[in-house]
């Protein structure tokens, strides 16, 4: 059964079929792009790196997680196409998360960013898809936001023929904040690419960032902590025990990455959550003593700019069970409350 033949407000647009379209790459000005090295397709570190670390974190690195690009415009409307070679389906995800977008509109006298409309797949889309979303129609500076989970080729962005299309404003924190971990980090289980914790942060400080979570696949490998630690960073969040989770194995990496990026990276802030599955606490001591570990050591030694957060503490308080989708990736709310939880942090930060 088709609901949107019953209920017209799930319909979607389709194809786009006006003839006063005209079509911009997102590869290229005036877009700013941030959260990929290489568009055409899409890659969030160079693929030749990926490779070295594993074949899983090769794949995932064509998957646009945290990928944004932001322009200005006074079309009254706002077209996408979109092409992939591969799509990603997973049962605990909204098409919209793994293949969807999602247009926010940015103020240009506070950056505040405000959520516009969400650009929605069709079910049956295998090459990719179009779709049309009616905007503002006067000079609007827009953020584009990238499907989480989902190999992307190419984007073209339309707008009305005759309108002015123009760079937009930049990001008022620049240097990006650099996010290593789990499926959690990449995005996995938000409704919509808005929604993941990193995004909340991006529009609360108006800061870039970069999203290197690799879903199953973030065990902390002498390659990927090389590739971490010659980043540019103003943050680095560290989030990746629920791949490498033995004790045996965090012991190996967890301080051995906190000791690269810090060689490199010596006054910026380092953020330590630990994971947060309410379920697991007994089970998990183990590896949160490990993380802990670093952490006080660090603090020990006198770096005062590393900050742990329990990641016990992320759904603690009221409706705690319902912040997951099945106890362990976060719903909406779940990725909410983390927000909050490195809110305090991000505030002190920047």
């Amino acid at each position: 059964m088709d609901i949107a033949k019953i209920d017209k407000n799930f319909a979607l647009p389709g194809k786009v079929e006006r003839d006063d379209v005209v079509w911009y790459d997102v590869s290229e000005k005036p877009f700013d792009l941030y959260g990929a090295v290489q568009a055409n397709p899409y890659l969030r570190m160079p693929d030749e790196v990926a490779a070295t670390v594993s074949e899983n974190v090769r794949v995932l690195n064509h998957h646009t997680a945290g990928v944004r690009a932001r322009f200005r415009t006074d079309s009254p409307f706002v077209a996408i196409r979109v092409e992939w070679e591969s799509q990603c389906r997973n049962a605990g995800m909204s098409l919209v998360a793994t293949a969807g977008f999602d247009l926010y509109e940015v103020c240009t006298k506070t950056a505040r960013q405000k959520f516009l409309h969400t650009i929605i797949p069709p079910f049956d889309c295998e090459k990719g898809y179009e779709s049309i979303v009616n905007v503002k129609g006067y000079m609007t500076d827009y953020l584009l936001n990238f499907p989480l989970y989902n190999p992307v080729t190419r984007v073209l962005v339309g707008v009305k023929e005759g309108s002015l299309f123009e760079e937009a404003m930049k990001y008022s924190n620049e240097l990006p904040v650099v996010y290593y971990g789990s499926s959690i980090t990449q995005g996995g289980c938000a409704s919509r690419p808005g929604i993941c914790y990193q995004n909340y942060l991006s529009r609360r400080f108006d800061v870039d960032y970069v999203n290197l979570g690799f879903s199953g696949s973030a065990v902390g490998e002498d390659e990927i902590i090389d590739y971490l630690a010659s980043l540019e960073m103003s943050v680095f969040v560290s989030d990746y025990d629920h791949n490498a989770n033995t004790p045996e194995r965090l012991l190996e990496t967890h301080e051995k990455l906190y000791r690269a990026v810090r060689a490199k990276h010596p006054d910026v802030p380092y953020i330590i959550i630990s994971r947060p599955d309410f379920w697991r606490r007994v089970l998990d001591e183990p590896c949160r003593s490990v993380i802990m570990q670093t952490y006080q050591k660090a603090w020990a030694e006198g770096d005062k700019n590393v900050y742990f957060i329990d990641g016990a503490s992320i759904f603690a308080g009221d409706e705690y069970d319902s912040c997951t989708l099945e106890g362990t990736h976060p719903n909406d709310l779940g990725f909410y409350r983390f927000f909050q939880a490195l809110q305090p942090v991000f505030e002190r930060i920047f």
